[in-house]
């Protein structure tokens, strides 16, 4: 029985690891950014195995969810409010490198547009070159493993404040965040800045966690993503609805199974698919 009891205690820890906490406007929370802290409503990633955690949270004036609305955006009117952001019109093929072997990714800008473009675009701009994995948990099952703060790449960082950063444009010094995007099966169009469960939804998503699948970590906050994100080591069925999921590796998911906390992304790089991503400003 108390056995049962801790590893329900280390399940619901590793979720709120999934959470980037709320920090200032450079940092992630350690909240539920899927692969750190998954929260049950809106995981809260803290070291714990369920919750992917991004502990960078956004002010609560500089959500993307307050752009203003224009013209329709190919049709799907939803993507106006947030036409500042970058998107990806269909798929891409995005490579990455870790101990020089290659994780191949494909990236769906057809099911979550707006979370694929920013992944896309940071992985042009060679933002996770030089990353540190900071996140991995493996027990008390296969969890997440978890990247992408740019805070990493000085090693002068301190372990505890990893798992805090996220994405600042050079231009504006202002953080990057991306809206909660999923698409709940069958729909034409994601929904924006809710979970499932505050919208209602009772379908599952057209992307959703099984073992392979990428997403994006965040803090509380629905629209607080940035730069992290984690590789689903198993089905986090759980996760579905909460998080965000925007690719799947298609191939070196035994090089996934052998990241360890501490080792970085060599390279990353768009080898198919980079004239999808669509930039704001530009048609």
């Amino acid at each position: 029985m108390h056995s049962k009891i801790r590893h329900w205690l280390l399940l619901l820890l590793a979720i709120a690891g999934l959470v980037v906490g709320g920090c200032d406007s450079q940092q992630a929370t350690s909240s539920p950014r899927t692969p750190s802290n998954p929260e049950t409503t809106q995981p809260a990633i803290t070291n714990s195995p369920k919750t992917p955690l991004n502990t960078a949270s956004p002010n609560s004036t500089a959500s993307p969810a307050t752009a203003t609305v224009s013209p329709t955006t190919n049709g799907n009117p939803q993507l106006n409010q947030f036409k500042n952001l970058p998107r990806l019109e269909g798929k891409a093929t995005v490579v990455i490198t870790v101990k020089g072997a290659p994780i191949t990714i494909e990236v769906d800008g057809t099911n979550a547009p707006i979370t694929a473009g920013n992944f896309v675009d940071l992985v042009q701009r060679r933002v996770y070159d030089g990353l540190v994995f900071h996140r991995v948990v493996r027990e008390p099952q296969p969890f997440v493993v978890q990247g992408g703060d740019p805070q990493s790449k000085d090693p002068k960082t301190p372990v505890e404040q990893l798992g805090t950063g996220g994405f600042i444009d050079p231009v504006t010094l202002q953080p990057r965040y991306v809206p909660l995007e999923i698409k709940p099966k069958g729909a034409t169009a994601p929904i924006y800045s809710q979970t499932f469960k505050l919208a209602g939804v009772q379908q599952p998503p057209e992307l959703i966690h099984k073992r392979g699948a990428v997403a994006m970590a965040r803090s509380q906050f629905p629209d607080s993503a940035s730069s992290q994100f984690y590789f689903a080591l198993s089905d986090l069925s759980f996760l579905d609805g909460d998080y965000a999921v925007f690719g799947y590796v298609t191939k070196g998911m035994e090089v996934v199974d052998k990241i360890q906390q501490g080792d970085r992304i060599e390279s990353a790089k768009v080898t198919k698919g980079a004239e999808n991503l669509k930039q704001p400003g530009k048609p």
